[in-house]
């Protein structure tokens, strides 16, 4: 039996599926009827929700499902998947620097390994272009979720440096919004590899 999801959940106007919103993407139409993503959820208006995948998405914007949810005239951006992407990827840094500032990440591959056999690490966060086999390595049999959504220079710059190859953040509630974004951001990237153990 699956747990119960916590916290509110919302209906996405395609799938009529129900899911926590935080694991969902929100929009909201401006003054001039155009689609803009909320992906903080924060924005005044009537909010629309999509489960968070690409094809939710081709198929709400191909049967004109957000002009039927907003019972109107609905302006979508031509490039509103990048747009849905680059936020995403702009969240996962901005979550992995709050991390850094709070003393809750390490990277390097030493430091990262320390972490784990410490057992202090409760994410591992890799480069999407980082080597396969040396993220073995460093895992080394130690069950930690990773998540592999951001390129190594992506990385490089929440901690000051050309490219970041392996990160280690701690448990709690920062790893927990990392791993979510990083679900939202692989449903809607065919580049993006999501949460495994």
């Amino acid at each position: 039996m699956e747990p119960e999801p916590k916290g509110p959940l919302r209906r996405c106007i395609v799938t009529r599926e129900t899911g926590p919103k935080e694991t969902m993407l929100r929009f909201v139409l401006s003054p001039g009827r155009e689609l803009v993503p909320d992906l903080a959820g924060r924005l005044p208006g009537r909010g629309m929700w999509l489960s968070a995948r690409a094809d939710v998405l081709e198929r709400a914007q191909g049967r004109g499902a957000f002009s039927k949810a907003a019972r109107g005239l609905v302006i979508p951006p031509p490039d509103l998947r990048a747009r849905i992407e680059q936020g995403l990827r702009g969240r996962l840094r901005d979550q992995v620097g709050l991390a850094r500032r709070a003393g809750q990440a390490v990277c390097g591959f030493q430091q990262v390994r320390d972490w784990l056999q410490r057992g202090k690490a409760g994410l591992l966060v890799e480069a999407v272009d980082g080597s396969a086999a040396e993220q073995r390595k460093l895992l080394g049999g130690h069950d930690v979720p990773v998540v592999a959504t951001l390129t190594a220079e992506e990385l490089g710059t929440v901690f000051g440096r050309d490219h970041v190859v392996h990160v280690a953040i701690s448990p709690g509630r920062i790893a927990e919004m990392i791993i979510q974004e990083a679900g939202r951001l692989a449903g809607i990237s065919v580049n993006a590899n999501g949460a495994g153990s």
